[in-house]
């Protein structure tokens, strides 16, 4: 009898180790099977996707960082007008990710759709460097003139919307499929993802400071077509790197639009609003656990929401001065030193809330929520600097003109500095009345002894 009970004992021991050597978190590998713990995930897998962040947060700073100069001194609009377009363009690109994260969840999955749209943010860059080097292409011919080829702004601007569309794609998937490759059910992958978000924005700022520094340089004192063909050149071994990671990721398989249960339990709220509410939350229906591959959220009796982080926005307007001042452009250091500092904090706690406090079948969709955010600060500030411009006018020397020289951006300051006071007292305000989600998880450990592993876990 002791001997069976020793044998069943070794079984089940060798059954546990078996499954802990499987991910059991609704994930596949590249040929639609359980993964293996040990040859996918992990940094073996998130370092490929890591690369391709690096690498395009390389090219979009590398553009933007100087596209005000480029569109007052190459294609001679006038302050406002290029200060509006980049605003357009910014917006437009921090809204396409709505679309990108919903068509990720909803259709094609993560790895395709960052696959996509890579390509098509390669073919943006491609046609941007076509319009540097092709004769017909360029904005005028060799001695300057004063003002670029029309052909040349079609070409520019086309290129920099399909760099906007790949953006859609490549954003709210990217960094999401990264968190993907960490198993939430296992403890020890649990903490390695807590700092792959940390990993995840050194390598973006990595990106950004040699995207300001030494391609802003190679534009301004070598030429544009240079740096735009050294950018189209990292993207396109990146994105051969990314591919070729493909053996060692976990993937997620689309499981239909996130949109349509939410809309389900708002009809149903509707139509049942006189009912009362039961005081057991084990009354509610759910759908059964056999028919869910990912989590279900606990229940909670508070709806509404608090955020880790408060939000800045500012927008630094750039132009060609007529007249050199004598102040050095290390007086804004300090103050452009403190906003870092803040996007520092404020970047990695947005990124880790939008992540996690969504379903796990729109995680897409809430990093593309994300950078919605930012995306409707670059409309508004669109609006607000032509408000500001047409009020300010009417009194005779408006406070954003033509140049640095003719402007009052200290008072234009001053009014941000006014939003963004109203704006902490709005964010204290809701941040004090957010309660977290919290899912049923099943914990992979080898000394759990509970019967089915479940906890529930904030």
């Amino acid at each position: 009898m002791e001997q069976l009970e020793n044998r069943k004992a070794g079984r089940e021991a060798k059954e546990s180790d078996e499954e802990e050597k499987r991910v059991h978190d609704s994930s596949v590998d590249y040929k639609g099977r359980v993964p293996l713990r040990s040859s996918t995930g992990v940094w073996k897998a998130s370092l490929f996707i890591i690369t391709i962040e690096f690498s395009e947060r390389l090219c979009n700073f590398g553009i933007t960082a100087n596209v005000i100069s480029y569109l007052t001194k190459v294609i001679h609009q006038d302050l406002k007008t290029a200060a509006k377009s980049v605003n357009y363009w910014a917006g437009v690109t921090t809204m396409m990710p709505l679309f990108g994260g919903f068509l990720a969840d909803a259709y094609t999955g993560r790895f395709s759709m960052v696959l996509l749209s890579s390509l098509v943010y390669l073919l943006g860059l491609s046609l941007l460097t076509m319009s540097q080097f092709i004769p017909s292409l360029k904005p005028c011919d060799v001695g300057g003139c004063e003002k670029a080829r029309k052909i040349h702004e079609v070409a520019f601007f086309l290129a920099m919307y399909s760099i906007s569309l790949g953006t859609g794609g490549h954003k709210p998937c990217l960094q999401s499929f990264g968190a993907d490759q960490f198993d939430d059910d296992h403890a020890e992958e649990r903490k390695k993802k807590l700092s792959f978000f940390n990993w995840w924005n050194i390598a973006l700022c990595c990106g950004l400071f040699l995207g300001v520094t030494v391609i802003v340089y190679i534009e301004d004192n070598v030429s544009w077509g240079v740096a735009i063909l050294i950018l189209t050149i990292t993207m396109a071994v990146t994105v051969a790197t990314f591919y070729l990671g493909k053996p060692y990721y976990r993937y997620r398989l689309p499981e239909g639009s996130g949109l349509t249960p939410m809309l389900q339990v708002l009809v149903a709220a509707i139509r049942k609003r006189k009912l009362p509410s039961p005081s057991n939350p084990a009354l509610l229906y759910e759908v059964p656990s056999y028919k869910i591959q990912g989590r279900l959220l606990g229940h909670t009796d508070r709806l509404t929401k608090r955020q880790k982080i408060a939000e800045e926005d500012i927008d630094v307007l750039d132009g060609e001065k007529n007249v050199e001042l004598p102040m050095s452009v290390f007086w804004l250091a300090p103050q452009f030193l403190i906003l870092g500092l803040g996007d520092g904090f404020t970047l990695v706690g947005l990124q880790e809330f939008f992540y996690d406090q969504v379903p796990d079948s729109m995680r897409s969709l809430g990093m593309a929520f994300f950078l919605s955010v930012l995306g409707a600060g670059n409309f508004l500030s669109s609006f607000l600097i032509t408000a500001v411009d047409h009020i300010t006018e009417k009194d005779g020397k408006g406070w954003i003109g033509k140049d640095l020289n003719s402007s009052r951006l200290d008072k234009f300051y001053w009014l941000l500095a006014a939003i963004n006071s109203v704006n902490i007292f709005a964010y204290v305000f809701f941040a004090r009345r957010y309660t977290y989600k919290n899912v049923q998880r099943r914990v992979a450990a080898t000394n759990l002894n509970k019967d089915d592993g479940m906890e529930l876990m904030p």
